[in-house]
């Protein structure tokens, strides 16, 4: 069976034969599962991505009650969905993208091209103020590496009312992203965009928290994403042979830039065995996430000390 191909054909008949919202959503449905899509955006079923794009295109809100199904459509609103699926389907555009829409810790935030999609695990850890592993420490100051959207730094700016966040990023059109955010949020009051390579200018700088997710993305499974993520920048998703270029130079540079009883999170996905392979002697504490999700590990200062050396040694094989 050949994947679905969304062609005028198909198009225009869903456009003049389906009547109400119940039977875009099962037509579009149909049509996802019948296609090669992936899902790994915020979605994993075709039914959920069906029903963003249709409350989207109908300008309803999340959540909208069952009894909108009977609901007739005319030919214009039909036509805004069906196109809509049509990109889905035949362009391998994720949803978020068509909607400049996705969640995190229970926000919205604006997206395009310029970013990754949000859909760290760490928002798990936010919501729960990095329990155990802050304890009763309090934030102060928090660094977003690797920013992006900025999703993660406003999420900790709600989650720590008090903290300055710094949200770091090397890329210029992404911290335009994060900037859309932090102003839509109203947090510009307490956090930071920067653009840096990693901390290079924040290097004096002290944290009570750092948090990354950077690119980690190894050069075998660059080889072998799925259409959808070639849509993301590869600045966001590349790091090298082995996915750990950047996550070796945050080993480093880290320490000097925590204080004393503060933590470093950093994701590094499917790369978690590359960590595991290179740093034997190193205890990582792998987060156990309820609601999904992986790779994402907690140091503290002193481990960071401890294993300085082997740090630095691994950074500077890697040059």
């Amino acid at each position: 069976m050949h994947p679905v191909i969304l062609n005028d054909e198909l198009i225009n008949e869903a456009i003049s034969e389906l009547v109400t919202i119940g039977d875009v959503l099962r037509w579009g449905t149909s049509q996802f599962n019948g296609s090669d899509i992936f899902y790994g955006h915020g979605n994993d079923n075709a039914w959920d991505e069906a029903v963003a794009l249709t409350l989207f295109a109908l300008n309803l809100p999340v959540g909208s009650k069952d009894s909108i199904l009977s609901a007739r459509l005319t030919s214009s609103e039909r036509r805004t969905v069906i196109n809509l699926f049509a990109a889905r389907v035949n362009e391998r555009l994720p949803v978020a993208y068509l909607t400049n829409c996705a969640w995190f810790a229970g926000q919205q935030y604006y997206v395009d091209e310029r970013v990754l999609v949000p859909r760290s695990p760490i928002a798990q850890m936010i919501e729960t103020n990095f329990q155990p592993w802050l304890g009763d420490k309090t934030v102060n100051r928090a660094l977003d590496l690797c920013t992006g959207s900025g999703c993660i730094a406003i999420a900790m700016a709600y989650q720590f009312d008090t903290a300055e966040v710094d949200a770091i990023d090397i890329s210029s059109d992404a911290l335009e992203v994060a900037t859309i955010n932090i102003f839509d949020h109203g947090a510009q009051e307490r956090v930071i965009p920067l653009q840096s390579d990693l901390m290079n200018e924040v290097l004096r700088e002290k944290y009570d928290l750092i948090v990354s997710n950077p690119p980690y993305v190894d050069q075998e499974d660059m080889d072998s994403l799925p259409q959808e993520f070639i849509h993301e920048p590869e600045l966001g998703l590349a790091a090298g042979f082995d996915g750990l270029d950047l996550v070796k130079r945050i080993l480093v540079d880290a320490l000097d830039c925590l204080n004393d009883d503060g933590i470093l999170v950093i994701e590094v996905g499917n790369s978690q065995v590359h960590m595991e392979q290179q740093f034997p002697a190193v205890e990582f504490d792998w987060v156990e996430f309820e609601q999904g999700g992986h790779g994402v590990f907690v140091l503290t200062k002193a481990q960071l000390r401890q294993h300085h050396d082997v740090f630095k040694a691994a950074l500077s094989a890697t040059i």
